[in-house]
């Protein structure tokens, strides 16, 4: 119980990078079509245009990794008190949002940025709390 007291920020930063980023992959994952079809729509007047599918799948697997390792960094501190992985998985969570912070900007989606930046503040927060 006392790693739980003791970790209580960084457990509740890791579920919410876990949740945030399995279930974006997930969705990816499920409705690919789905999701490349808007993409293609919405990055249709930028220089990525015809890059689409690719990003999609990087997004995907970094999303998917970012999500991976915050759980097992998760279980790694309960079990250990060791925060390897979860210090990857914020690390993770940051680079796969400022890659989506610099598409949304790319196809001049200002209100789309704006919300990346509500996920990055925790995502950051928490590699701010792991770095020592």
């Amino acid at each position: 119980m006392e790693v739980i007291t003791q970790n209580i920020t960084v457990l509740l930063l890791l579920l919410f990078l876990v949740i945030t980023f399995l279930q974006s992959g997930i969705d990816k994952m499920i409705d690919w079509k789905g999701n490349l079809d808007w993409l293609t729509g919405h990055f249709s007047q930028t220089p990525f245009k015809k890059m689409v599918p690719l990003m999609l799948f990087i997004v995907l697997v970094m999303e998917v990794l970012a999500g991976l390792f915050s759980g097992i960094g998760f279980v790694q501190i309960l079990l250990s008190g060791e925060s390897v992985f979860a210090f990857f998985g914020g690390v993770l969570a940051c680079i796969t949002l400022l890659m989506l912070l610099f598409g949304q900007r790319m196809a001049k989606d200002y209100e789309g940025a704006k919300t990346i930046v509500i996920y990055f503040i925790p995502a950051i927060l928490l590699v701010f709390l792991l770095q020592y």
